[in-house]
């Protein structure tokens, strides 16, 4: 048994440890502020993505409660919005090579806070497929153009912390949102919920007007200008000064990222593998409510545990991928998690209801560090594989990716494990851990190109 001066002993260096702690992490707070980019980014995506955790929240039951759509049309209107966000995607990109990143992320992302207070005056399927398909539009683009300005606005070793860093804020603003949401869900009336959605909206374009402090550094550089080619008495050669034009515009559009089939196949298998998401959104869920004795409430728990580790390892656990190599081996780790989690889904069926939950549990840890370490090599390579020169255009193409993924995600879930159980669980295993390969495939022969000319 411990004498009162060692429980004391005891008492002093935990309570040291907690300041440590604490110390260390006001260190770490004050040195990410310190970037302006940064600091404007969270300070946008915070306020922001409040807005938009009350509507993930609620969008359904207000379609199907206070609109009186059927699933059906909630559905349409739902994927009809998703299908418009695939083509801002890559818009997104392409006009942030063209046009100051920082307007084009305020004026869109205003705009996408206004058709979000639109919502609240929708009273029909053709109304709500509307604002639902230029909302998403809009806020698609801006949210698109944002990732140029974090490629232009850090040095290569610092985006994949800063995206990591806005990660972590978009998840606590969006658990924040949920909470605010709750008060239309717990009123359950029509006004209720015009309300909250109101004031989602206005969050969304009080968080745009934050973007307007960013600096110019965020902006694409002048596409270099020709000079005009003069002849020796003085005058201009006409001929001469369309053939540099020609070969400037040349090599602009030799620089897109549709012509580099290394970037467009990283895009595709991370789109791929990013169909994880389409997981935890729908196949999990499903899987709970009809193939598991576990109780439906450990749904809204494993969201919290996903939320609650991401928070807490998402920023630590992107150290180093802005480095090829490094990027590769994480997704190849994301690869082997997300599979074997797959597999632990699968296995609960039919258990006991306690011994399910810990089932549940296991693979929700699993997959959640697959989604985290995923995430972070995501961003190192589709940063340092892309054309410095078109940040925009090579940004855009990747996020379409993710946007078409997000399309596909709940059918291809569904087909598979929910309707085959554990034989489709063992397919989206080997889909995970296939694209995960190939990932890695890519990032060692990218790391193999470069080192010779390193060498020499």
């Amino acid at each position: 048994m411990l004498s009162e001066d060692s429980a004391a002993d005891e008492s002093q260096i935990e309570k040291a440890r907690s300041a440590d702690a604490l110390t260390r992490l006001r260190v770490w707070v004050r040195t990410s502020m310190a970037d302006p980019v940064l600091r404007t980014l969270v300070t946008a995506t915070a306020v922001s993505r409040i807005g938009r955790g009350v509507f993930f929240a609620i969008t359904v039951l207000f379609f199907t409660q206070i609109i009186g759509l059927s699933g059906t049309q909630a559905a349409v209107v739902l994927a009809a919005a998703s299908g418009f966000g695939v083509a801002a995607s890559f818009l997104g990109g392409w006009l942030a090579d063209r046009w100051s990143a920082r307007r084009l992320t305020f004026a869109f992302e205003a705009l996408g806070g206004l058709f979000l207070i639109g919502y609240a005056f929708v009273g029909d399927f053709v109304s709500a497929l509307v604002i639902a398909c230029a909302g998403n539009f809009f806020d698609t683009i801006g949210h698109s153009a944002r990732s140029a300005i974090i490629a232009r606005g850090f040095s290569p070793d610092k985006r994949v912390h800063a995206r990591a860093v806005l990660r972590t804020v978009t998840n606590l603003s969006i658990a924040l949102g949920a909470g605010i949401a709750a008060v239309a869900l717990a009123s359950g009336t029509a006004w209720a919920y015009r309300a909250v959605i109101v004031v989602a909206g206005a969050l969304g374009v009080l968080g745009a007007l934050a973007l307007l402090r960013l600096p110019a550094r965020v902006d694409a550089p002048a596409r270099a200008i020709v000079e005009p080619v003069r002849t020796e008495t003085g005058s201009i050669d006409t001929s001469a000064n369309k053939a540099a034009a020609r070969a400037s515009r040349r090599d602009w559009n030799r620089r897109s990222p549709w012509r580099d089939p290394r970037y467009l196949l990283l895009s595709l298998l991370s789109a791929i593998f990013g169909m994880q998401f389409g997981v935890a959104e729908v196949g999990m869920p499903l899987w709970i409510t009809t193939a598991t004795n576990a109780p439906e409430v450990m749904v809204a728990i494993l969201l919290i545990v996903n939320t609650t580790l991401v928070v807490i390892f998402q920023v630590p656990m992107s150290r180093g991928t802005h480095d090829i190599r490094t990027a590769g081996r994480v997704t190849m780790l994301a690869g082997w998690l997300m599979a074997a989690a797959c597999i632990v889904y699968a296995l609960s069926a039919g258990l006991p209801a306690w011994f399910a939950i810990v089932v549940l549990v296991i693979a929700a840890v699993g997959h959640t560090f697959a989604e985290v370490l995923s995430q972070a090599g995501a961003w190192g390579l589709s940063f340092e594989l892309a054309d410095p020169e078109r940040a925009g255009a090579y940004q855009g193409v990747f996020g379409m990716g993710f946007s078409i993924s997000a399309l596909a995600a709940p059918i291809l879930v569904n087909a598979t494990a929910i309707e085959l159980g554990f034989a489709g669980w063992a397919i989206l295993a080997v889909i995970f851990l296939g694209s995960a390969l190939g990932i890695a495939a890519i990032a060692h022969r990218a790391t193999t190109a470069v080192e010779p000319r390193i060498a020499d």
